[in-house]
């Protein structure tokens, strides 16, 4: 069969000349309304060797636009260290536009509790439901010990939350509420790592994706940056499992290659967040303004902003929520099985994160219709056995 185009074609119009075998040469002319060509191509082929599945990937992709995606980000970090301003800089929206700062005095009082921020965000027909969890209050008192307590029970909340929905009825409109990724902000004041961040990443590694920032890069000179950047490396030799960048297939092209591991010396990132727009060289940018020059969030040469962009939302949002999903929930899920058959073994009563129906012996009546299938099966079996018998037995 071939395939040809005619002529122009209008804007929402497409045509098509096409020619069959043992047909005149002027063949019909085809006007379709504006649609994907893969579409118009399917209605025409007609090849014995197509059967169509190669479709698939179109239609997982039309199904999830119209569905629409979800993703749960928490930040964490003392106060001061630019936490909303870098979400707002990273999605372009203000997701805090009634927030009240507190004074001195008021912090002094204040513990850690979590407050959470739903915004739906819509990018070339693609929605996004995407919801912050921030954890004000971390950090800030004179005592920190046990201040990620509120956050590991926000998180286990939201996995034995799932595991109830998982676990029901109904489970067509599950709304998926785990925490995917959590952006720890280090302090650019100090020498490295801090006990309370060490801790911090050590009580969350085993539940959530862990990816550690350096707050307010321009507060640092480039080789001050170089040597808090190294000393934060050293994350290893405390044991801390923070997110593991997923590696290239062997078949990639070079140049993603060296964008992935350019990205992946880059850990800890160090940013910069700015709602602000100045203009620099002609150009207005988001950045910000000081006496001696101006700092542009999203110049690769002034901080990585840029690169936990690109890891966040555009290359490996999807890795964040699957690494989620089959590895931090499956763990948590797989624990709370064994506890519960364990204890049930030991004939304990136990409060489950799902209703459990209720297993019961059974008794003398069901052993007996039991035993009485069986002893059917057991003869049905023999007859067979001397069917065969006998039909071998004509046989030969």
């Amino acid at each position: 069969t071939a395939l040809s185009w005619k002529g122009g074609f209008d804007p929402d119009l497409i045509g098509f000349t096409i020619s069959w075998p043992n047909t005149p040469a002027e063949a019909p002319y085809f006007i379709f309304k504006k649609m994907p060509i893969t579409n118009i191509l399917f209605c025409f082929l007609q090849e014995k060797d197509y059967v169509g599945f190669a479709t698939l990937p179109n239609q997982v992709h039309r199904k999830s636009v119209k569905k629409g995606f979800d993703f749960t980000l928490m930040v964490a970090g003392e106060s001061g260290l630019g936490k909303s301003t870098l979400v707002n800089s990273l999605f372009l929206t203000d997701l805090h536009k009634d927030r009240k700062l507190l004074n001195a005095e008021e912090r002094i009082s204040q513990t850690v509790e979590i407050t959470k921020h739903t915004v739906d965000i819509e990018e070339k027909g693609v929605k996004l439901k995407l919801t912050i969890v921030d954890t004000p209050g971390f950090g800030d008192a004179v005592d920190n010990s046990e201040c990620w307590r509120p956050v590991t029970d926000y998180i286990e909340q939201q996995f034995e939350q799932y595991f109830r929905d998982e676990s029901g009825l109904n489970r067509k409109n599950i709304q998926d509420n785990r925490v995917h990724c959590c952006l720890y902000f280090i302090p650019p004041f100090g020498h490295g790592l801090r006990p309370v961040d060490v801790e911090f990443m050590r009580a969350l590694q085993d539940k959530v994706n862990v990816v550690p920032l350096i707050a307010k890069a321009d507060c640092l000179t480039p080789t001050e940056m170089k040597k808090l950047k190294e000393r934060v490396k050293d994350i290893d030799k405390y044991g801390i499992k923070i997110y593991q960048f997923p590696d290239c297939d062997s078949d990639e092209e070079e140049e993603l290659k060296r964008q992935d591991r350019e990205l992946k010396d880059s850990v800890p990132f160090a940013v910069i967040g700015s709602n602000t727009v100045v203009e620099a060289r002609g150009q207005r940018v988001r950045g910000r303004l000081y006496p001696w020059g101006i700092v542009e969030v999203e110049n690769p040469s002034h901080c990585d902003f840029v690169k936990l962009r690109t890891i966040l939302i555009r290359t490996h949002m999807h890795d964040l929520k699957d690494i989620t999903g089959d590895c931090h929930y499956e763990n948590y899920r797989a624990q709370c099985i064994q506890t519960m058959a364990s204890k049930m073994n030991a004939d304990q009563r136990v409060e489950s994160p799902i209703p459990l129906l209720q297993i019961s012996t059974p008794d003398a009546e069901t052993e007996k219709l039991i035993k009485m299938k069986d002893d059917e099966l057991k003869r049905m079996q023999q007859m067979l056995q001397k069917m065969q018998q006998q039909m071998h037995e004509q046989d030969l």
